[in-house]
């Protein structure tokens, strides 16, 4: 084996930081500590490297916060403070119960339009194992409050133990606001109730919209469009609003950061300055992937990743080699074999492989959402304290 054949590919690493706080230079920071860490564990930086930093940070360096009592001024502006449908939220005390509280606070009544037999991350209310035994149509059937808890009963999230249809309703009457839940997948259910509507879907939120305003609602906004602007002075989000969010206290949340385009330049421009290797740089949240078990999609955020330099725009462009191994290489062997494989990855002339045979089996999604998927999982969302990701080796492949 020739020795200065590298033996490793992909290394991702998670860097100690300083705690953020609101007006910190993230920028110096995030750039300083991946240059300590380099210097301490003993390994360089490469072109090509990948500073991820975690949506959180960010938005702790913005001060983009917002209170409850800010949340139901802008729902109570934008509704009238009366009755308002809020349908298909997420089932969370960290992403949905302090929105929750605002929207509230900001209603005399809310209609509480659940899905089933969970909600769109994937969080079950029901089985389908009782749905078939009882005739229902989770399609079309709109289910109240009393005929879900006679088929149903009391369904607790595994991992949490909440009953999310009771904890939902007592926070809203706690805020002084009359509830009324119902259980319906389709969007214009709620407007045998009301025509006013907060739909609270993440991904789905465009057609949701669409869906009912075709159906004749009067007033339909989306998360998106609470808190898009300042009120006396909270934090916002102009582009997501209320949607990325996270509880920081019991009446404070922590809004998706803001634009942070010119932040990732500035890291990217502080390590190149220092080092001279262009690395690429972006900021992410959750990660797109599902877990198995619980059958939760992670992705709560609107995207995965708000902010990235150009490098990390597209998917990736890639050959299977088992799938060369087996096939058009079949009768070679050992050396032989490594040379026509690590001819074919050199034969790539950059345009698309899509359809190709020789590329089945990839992965074709964008870069940032696995990137951001890989840094999500090595930082964790507990006490490891490494909200900076350094991802190195992610663009070799078997010719490097």
């Amino acid at each position: 084996m020739d020795k200065k054949e590298r033996r490793v590919g992909t290394v991702s690493r998670g860097i100690r930081c300083p705690i953020i706080r609101e007006g910190d230079d993230l920028a110096a920071i995030v750039a300083t500590s991946v240059l300590e860490a380099a210097e301490c564990e003993g390994f360089e930086l490469r072109d090509r490297d990948v500073i991820a930093m975690t949506e959180s940070i960010v938005a702790r360096s913005q001060g983009n916060y917002a209170s409850v009592d800010d949340i139901a001024a802008d729902v109570k502006a934008k509704f009238g403070g009366e009755t308002v449908g809020v349908i298909f939220p997420i089932l969370s005390r960290n992403r949905f119960s302090i929105c929750l509280k605002g929207i509230a606070k900001g209603c005399k009544k809310i209609v509480l339009m659940l899905s089933y037999p969970s909600d769109e991350v994937g969080n079950s209310l029901a089985t389908y194992d009782l749905i078939d035994a009882n005739g229902i149509n989770p399609y079309s059937d709109v289910l109240s409050l009393e005929r879900y808890r006679e088929v149903f009963g009391i369904q607790k999230l595994e991992f949490t133990g909440v009953d999310y249809v009771q904890y939902y309703q007592d926070l809203i009457r706690e805020c002084g606001c009359e509830v009324e839940v119902i259980f319906a997948n389709q969007a214009k259910a709620i407007l045998d109730y009301t025509d006013k509507v907060l739909t609270c879907d993440i991904h789905t939120r465009a057609r949701t919209k669409r869906l009912l305003k075709a159906a004749g609602a009067k007033l339909v906004l989306g998360l998106d469009e609470i808190l898009n602007a300042s009120v006396s002075g909270s934090g916002c989000n102009e582009k997501y609003g209320l949607l990325g969010s996270n509880k920081s206290t019991e009446d404070k949340i922590k809004l998706f950061p803001r634009e942070c385009k010119d932040l990732v330049l500035d890291v990217q421009k502080r390590i190149f300055e220092a080092t001279g290797k262009h690395v690429e740089v972006m900021v992410y949240g959750d990660g797109a992937f599902k877990d198995p078990q619980g059958k939760i999609w992670e992705l709560a955020d609107p995207v995965v990743s708000p902010a990235f330099t150009d490098g990390l725009i597209g998917t990736p462009n890639e050959l299977k080699l088992k799938y060369l191994a087996d096939n058009d290489f079949k009768d070679l062997s050992g050396e032989e074999l490594k040379k026509a494989i690590s001819d074919s990855i050199k034969k790539k002339d950059g345009s698309s492989l899509v359809g190709n045979m020789a590329a089945q089996g990839t992965t074709p999604r964008q870069l940032t959402d696995l990137i951001g998927s890989l840094c999500d999982l090595t930082s964790g969302s507990g006490d490891k304290g490494t909200p900076v990701v350094l991802v190195q080796g992610y663009f070799d492949n078997y010719t490097n």
